[in-house]
């Protein structure tokens, strides 16, 4: 059984990542890895304003 495809370039982390949930049958790690992006997200959208106080009741 041959898996190999032909290259198509450079493709992106998140392609790469879609591809090995596809073909490995991962699909447990995309719920987590919505989580880690929602968490992130937060943080990065919360830093510094006037959003911040609000969110430690959230926790």
């Amino acid at each position: 059984m041959n898996d190999q495809r032909p290259p198509d370039g450079n493709p992106s982390p998140l392609g790469e990542f879609w591809d090995f949930l596809k073909h490995r049958k991962k699909w447990w790690l995309a719920p987590i890895l919505f989580v880690l992006l929602a968490m992130s997200l937060l943080i990065i959208l919360t830093e510094g304003s006037a959003v911040a106080p609000f969110i430690y009741t959230l926790f």
